[in-house]
Order: structure tokens, then C-alpha cells, then sequence
């Protein structure tokens, strides 16, 4: 079994893979203070619902865009999985042709959901990944991970409109029934909502207008589903991308060990 880790700046999201299959997964806030005995209690908790041994797990693959936690996840694998683990853009690269000029800025999480949505769906694609931050990640037909965009995720973008205003209050991010809204809530859930979905479209448009064709959109992330119920500009909604892609980066990664 492969133990997965990939660390967010709003969450962590942990995986169990057996045979090439996600068997099982949790995911815990990204607190910055949190300890490796935190960490590791939880992990061994995840393995104690699921029947996991400790024996059972082969190898561990992190990718993280938060140094404080990883160092955090890192020892807490140490302690409780008695691991060395594999972290991208640390003791393990994605193989995969990065086109940005300083390549060292690029996200692991980025260069991952590219490399994972390359080999599960073929080439000239975008991924766009709800987290913290929106990314839109383009790769071409050869796999060349080609750059992308990031902008604002809509919770940033929700906490910073209640911020800035004296009166807007706290609100859930919810589709409202209808556009045009009937109290402040529904105006800024529809503003949010319907907002943010045409943001998203004119990106991937653009996007395409860029490279003078068609694409395959893959959206991941935890708002992925709720943006794709309001257009259908997404081929493709793959929850697990990022985990999926660190198991496939694993079995590269093996494969040229042997």
C-alpha cells in the first residue's frame, strides 16, 4: 500500500492506495502550529478504522505547498509509519517538461494535478483546481506542462468582501435558487456563485483563445461540483486528482528504481 499525502494551505488531504485504487481518505485543516504527534495520533486513528497495519504500508508520497506542516507530516511519518518519505520537488521530481521560466515557482500541487490529468486523460487540457487559490493549469498535447494562471479562490474572495464592508454579514457559500436576490445573504451568495462561475469560464476561454484550440477542462478541488452545476464548461470532474497523481508519480518513480 502507498500512504498519500497532499498538504494545502486550507487542508490536508490524506489517501490510502492498494492495487492502483484510492481505498481510503480523510482530510484535516492545514494549522500551521499543528504538532507531529497530532498528526501522527490521526494517522494512526485513519489506519485503526480502516484495518491498516503499519507493515501493510510500502511507501509514503507527500506533496505540500506549506513548509511549516510539512515539517509537522514529515516527523509525524518518521514517528508513527517509521518512514523516510518521498516529497515532490524534495527527494523525488515529477517528471514532466516545465515550461515556466523560473520552474522552481511552480506549486508541487500544480505540477502533480498537470502530470495526473496528462496521464489519465491525454494531453491539451486545462486543470483547474478550487483550493485556497483557483489555478487553471495548462498542459499541451505532448504533456509539457505550459504555465497557467492563478487567481483568487472564492472563499478569499467571499472573507475579503465581508472584511472590507461594515455591514455584509458572514454567509455560507451556497447556490442560491435564483440570480437575483431577495436579501443581502442570497445577494452575495449569488454574486459569489454566479460571479465566480463566469470568472471561471472567461479564463478557460481565454485561455483557449491563447493557444488557438479546443481543450479538455478537468476541474478538482473541494468547489469543483458547485461551480460545474452551473456550466458546463468542464469535461471532466476528478475529486482525487492530486492523490491520484502522486500514486502515478510513485509507480514512475519505481519503475526506474528497478
Amino acid at each position: 500500500m502507498l500512504f498519500t499525502v497532499d498538504i494545502g494551505n486550507t487542508n490536508m488531504e490524506f489517501g490510502i492506495f492498494e492495487h492502483d485504487k484510492l481505498k481510503a481518505s480523510f482530510r484535516l485543516g492545514s494549522n500551521r502550529d499543528v504538532t507531529s504527534d497530532e498528526v501522527g495520533l490521526m494517522i494512526m486513528q485513519f489506519f485503526s478504522i480502516h484495518q491498516i497495519r503499519l507493515e501493510m504500508i510500502e511507501d509514503v508520497m507527500i506533496a505540500s505547498v506549506v513548509p511549516q506542516i510539512v515539517y509537522s507530516v514529515r516527523n509525524a511519518i518518521y514517528k508513527y509509519l517509521h518512514k523516510e518519505p518521498l516529497t515532490i520537488q524534495d527527494n523525488i521530481n515529477v517528471d514532466i517538461v516545465n515550461k515556466y521560466h523560473n520552474q522552481s515557482e511552480v506549486g508541487a500541487d500544480r505540477l502533480v494535478n498537470a502530470y495526473a490529468a496528462y496521464h489519465k486523460y491525454g494531453g491539451n487540457l486545462i486543470v483547474v483546481d478550487f483550493g485556497t487559490a483557483t489555478t487553471f493549469d495548462v498542459v499541451d498535447d505532448q504533456g509539457a506542462y505550459l504555465g497557467g494562471v492563478i487567481y483568487p479562490g472564492i472563499k478569499i474572495s467571499l472573507d475579503a468582501l465581508v472584511e472590507k464592508t461594515s455591514k455584509l454579514p458572514k454567509v455560507e457559500i451556497e447556490r442560491p435558487e435564483k440570480v437575483i436576490g431577495k436579501t443581502t445573504v442570497m445577494s452575495m451568495q449569488s454574486g459569489i456563485v454566479y460571479g465566480y462561475t463566469g470568472a471561471v469560464i472567461n479564463i478557460i476561454h481565454n485561455i483557449e483563445e491563447q493557444l488557438g484550440a479546443k481543450t479538455k477542462v478537468i476541474a478538482t478541488g473541494g468547489l469543483a461540483r458547485m461551480i460545474g452545476q452551473q456550466t458546463d464548461v468542464f469535461d471532466i470532474i476528478d475529486k482525487t486528482l492530486t492523490l491520484e497523481g502522486l500514486n502515478l508519480i510513485y509507480k514512475d518513480y519505481r519503475s526506474h528504481q528497478a
